[in-house]
């Protein structure tokens, strides 16, 4: 037997509770140490309050880990180094630690960058991945709308203000999932609005969960204030 713990990546889905897996439930309940996304205020993360629920009556050794906001390589580089080592700890100790994550582990998600800098720095860790249900499953299943279908192509594109590149991509795909599209809604209304797609978007904030909003007249949206975890769908 090892004596060093593995390491587990665990999606908890896009916010519904009840859409965590079996195995998520299992690995949440076996591990004795649970890592998480933590705010600098010190508030619980999105993963952590899903998750939540289903650690209350347990006793956990909790790892709460703020991780970096900034372009500084410098600074990406210690801090990151710090979290690694942070989670290190435990599993030095022969205790298996899971990282929640909301949606899945292996998409778009910060456990992507732990993992790699843990097979670095500490190869000697096992991995396991537990997937998790993406928020573009659960947009698909609150709209009730099929995201490819046949030959049909599907993109997933994190949004930004470069006009000619978003036009492309809607342009080149029957289904568009535009991810961190909060800080970008006015640039992106106006592609939509050129191509003629406004009647075709829908937007959705924190799918699944108690805080969900759905709009599906997008022009309300301008200049709108909108949660980071946001995201629109072009269905053509």
């Amino acid at each position: 037997m090892s004596d060093i713990g593995t390491l587990y990546g665990v999606g908890v889905g896009p916010g519904d509770p009840e859409l965590i897996t079996v195995k998520a439930f299992r690995v949440l309940k076996e591990s004795p140490v649970i890592a998480y996304p933590k705010k600098r205020k010190g508030s619980k993360s999105y993963a952590h309050a899903i998750a939540e629920g289903y650690l209350h009556e347990q006793e956990k050794e909790r790892l709460g880990l703020v991780f970096p906001m900034t372009k500084d390589r410098d600074i990406l580089e210690r801090e990151w180094h710090r979290v690694v080592e942070t989670v290190w700890e435990p599993l030095s100790r022969g205790k298996d630690v899971a990282f929640v994550t909301e949606g899945d582990p292996l998409l778009y998600s910060t456990f992507i960058h732990l993992m790699r800098l843990m097979n670095q720095c500490h190869p000697e860790v096992e991995i396991q991945v537990v997937p998790g249900i993406s928020s573009i499953n659960g947009v698909a299943a609150r709209l009730g709308l099929p995201l490819a279908d046949g030959d049909e192509t599907l993109a997933i594109v994190p949004a930004t203000d470069d006009h000619e590149q978003m036009k492309k991509v809607l342009q080149d795909h029957a289904c568009v999932i535009f991810l961190k599209v909060a800080k970008v809604i006015d640039p992106m209304l106006r592609v939509l609005e050129e191509l003629d797609l406004l009647d075709r978007a829908s937007v959705v904030t924190k799918a699944t969960s108690s805080e969900e909003r759905i709009w599906k007249e997008v022009s309300e949206l301008k200049r709108a204030e909108l949660p980071y975890l946001t995201l629109m769908v072009v269905r053509k």
